[in-house]
């Protein structure tokens, strides 16, 4: 590790606009990794890995690699814009004590509230810039809006797939059905499949689910009046409502311990034991959650489920 960070040296290289190359002298770098390398990715990690410590009692932190997301629980508007002060100036105190720049041009404000909830109106300045306030944002491949209905991210979504209706239509005289399955194999289940845990419950999924229905009328030579259930049968495709409920069970088994049942919360020898607790909600937005989601499917179907469940759980051991 030692001879990974010492003894290592950079210089700059840049064109001018008659494309002659300047290049700056050879100079030891006392701070960072190379850019690129292997563990770069992991001293990083370890370097932040203390940043949360300072804002826990204000906040909740997501850290990925180089980006940090900070996230701001109070219902009051005053408490509200106190807390993003006290967590701006401890956060901007951490980096500058650890040697470390935020970019502020690169930082942004997401305020997330119910329809029928107001927009707290607030401006964040610090070190002499302000953030941007937004109404969406980009985290992890999933488009967040403030009201977590999800319609930017479909909308992504339905741009990428009308391409891929387009790819399936121009090629179809040419190929057989089995080529024209693994062609929509690898654009729309793949693309779709990220994420549909968050956003299949949103009314707005519907495109998608339009947009499915037309790929497979085009492989099968059918108009546009014609149902696709028998369709779906005949590929043997799952549909996207199909696709969604599976990622629900899927996640529901690798993550059972998040799952409570009845039994944890009394010691009685009831028959609903071994039933999945739901929690108490009466916000919609809350009640679209997938976790919330998860549980209702399950509650529903638990009986008609459970010789499925265990098969999923008899795999996941294996």
């Amino acid at each position: 590790m030692k001879s990974y960070i010492t003894d290592r040296y950079q210089r700059l290289v840049l064109y001018d606009k008659f494309s002659n190359k300047l290049v700056s002298e050879w100079k030891c770098i006392k701070h960072g990794v190379p850019q690129g390398s292997v563990l770069g990715p992991l001293l990083i990690l370890v370097y932040i890995n203390d940043l949360p410590r300072t804002i826990d009692d204000f906040a909740n932190s997501v850290l990925f690699a180089d980006n940090t997301s900070i996230i701001i629980k109070n219902t009051p508007a005053q408490e509200f814009k106190q807390t993003i002060d006290i967590v701006i100036q401890e956060t901007n105190d951490w980096f500058l004590s650890n040697l470390l720049t935020v970019n502020y041009n690169k930082t942004q404000f997401l305020q997330f509230f119910a329809r029928k909830q107001n927009k707290i109106p607030i401006q964040i300045i610090t070190s002499n810039s302000i953030l941007n306030n937004i109404n969406s944002m980009k985290f992890l491949g999933l488009t967040l809006n403030s009201t977590l209905s999800w319609r930017e991210h479909i909308t992504a979504l339905t741009h990428k797939l009308n391409k891929a209706c387009f790819a399936i239509r121009a090629i179809k005289p040419f190929m057989t059905t089995r080529v024209l399955k693994m062609v929509y194999y690898s654009y729309f289940p793949s693309i779709v499949s990220y994420g549909i845990i968050f956003w299949g419950s949103s009314h707005f999924s519907i495109n998608i689910f339009r947009i499915q229905e037309k790929i497979i009328r085009i492989m099968t030579n059918r108009s546009k009046r014609d149902s696709c259930r028998q369709l779906y049968k005949q590929l043997q495709i799952l549909t996207l409502p199909g696709q969604y409920i599976l990622s629900l069970l899927l996640f529901m088994i690798k993550y059972s311990e998040f799952f409570p049942l009845n039994s944890d919360i009394h010691d009685r020898n009831t028959r609903y034991n071994d039933n999945l607790l739901p929690p108490t909600t009466n916000l919609k937005l809350v009640q679209k959650e997938f976790y919330i989601q998860v549980l209702k499917f399950l509650i529903v179907y638990q009986r008609a489920l459970n010789p499925f469940l265990r098969i999923l759980s008899i795999l996941k051991i294996n």
